[in-house]
């Protein structure tokens, strides 16, 4: 691997942005444009492709950061119910006490502070947390929308009919 490869190698594993990572390595590249078709022929070669997968396997062993692991912290905040952290007596909302909380259930919450008018309990987002558990498991499919074609469909619709003898 060239001395370049591996500075856009280094580079990539900051943010995974390869273009960003290809402007580094050749200071002379100033069109993103080109940067990016670069970065991404840069990401097919065999030896700078083994050099990033390996490091980041090393990454992954040195932090300890799984997919499973981030999978349990979604998993904690997506099913987090506000009648784990409070309840409602006599019209008053109460929070509980830490200390009785689980561990899943610590992991939901994203901030504790003194307000204006009480302790206030802030959870991590429940919705972006299902919708990401939903995309791991493949339950939304994204889909392309595509605008103005039905003109140029019209169109061709047209032109097939004439050439069939319809019009």
């Amino acid at each position: 691997m060239t001395k370049k490869q591996k500075i856009f190698a280094d580079e990539y594993l900051i943010d995974l942005n390869a273009t960003r990572a290809y402007k580094v390595a050749y200071p002379s590249v100033k069109k993103d444009e080109t940067a990016a078709q670069a970065g991404s022929r840069m990401l097919r070669n065999v030896k700078v492709a083994a050099y990033i997968q390996e490091r980041m396997e090393e990454r992954q062993k040195r932090t300890e950061i799984t997919q499973d692991r981030v999978l349990e912290e979604l998993a904690a905040i997506a099913f987090a119910r506000a009648t784990d952290f409070a309840e409602v007596k006599d019209g008053f909302v109460i929070i509980k006490d830490t200390a009785g909380l689980s561990e899943q259930q610590i992991k939901a919450i994203a901030g504790i502070k003194e307000g204006k008018f009480g302790i206030e309990l802030k959870l991590n987002d429940k919705e972006k947390a299902l919708e990401l558990l939903g995309r791991h498991l493949g339950m939304f499919k994204d889909r392309l929308e595509v605008s103005g074609l039905d003109e140029e469909k019209k169109k061709l619709d047209d032109i097939l009919k004439q050439l069939r003898g319809g019009g």
